[in-house]
């Protein structure tokens, strides 16, 4: 069984794009897409999703929210759930990571890790 300080085996990874022609020099766009593996043996349903966001300049962004996309789905052992979305910061480089809090069939919750991931414009050339 999974307590409240393991997580199960979901594994999460990310893939993130800039999007110049979205974006302005106040504000940049980024698209990520999300993989999630479930390599544990039982069904693990998404509830919910944690984000921090800081862009360069310090500015901190904290969303909570139901499910992804609009969906809590339900990942069976082997499975995998894939999605895309967009995130907006105002001075690159930013980060983003968070967690997803995700339900086994017996109504246990865990914490699924989000890893860190960096928000940068391409040849950008980031000032000290």
């Amino acid at each position: 069984m999974t307590g409240p300080d393991s997580s199960p085996d979901v594994r999460v990874s990310v893939e993130v794009h800039h999007l110049p022609a979205h974006s302005t020099p106040e504000r940049r766009v980024f698209a990520y897409v999300i993989r999630i593996e479930n390599h544990s043996d039982q069904t693990w349903q998404l509830l919910a999703r944690h984000w921090d966001i800081v862009d360069a300049g310090g500015r901190e962004t904290v969303v909570d929210g139901d499910g992804v996309v609009g969906q809590q789905p339900h990942i069976a052992p082997g499975g995998v759930f894939v999605y895309d979305s967009f995130v907006t910061v105002q001075d690159t480089p930013g980060r983003m990571g968070g967690y997803y809090v995700m339900q086994d069939a017996w109504g246990a919750r865990a914490r699924v890790p989000i890893p860190p991931f960096v928000l940068e414009v391409p040849g950008e050339r980031t000032l000290n």
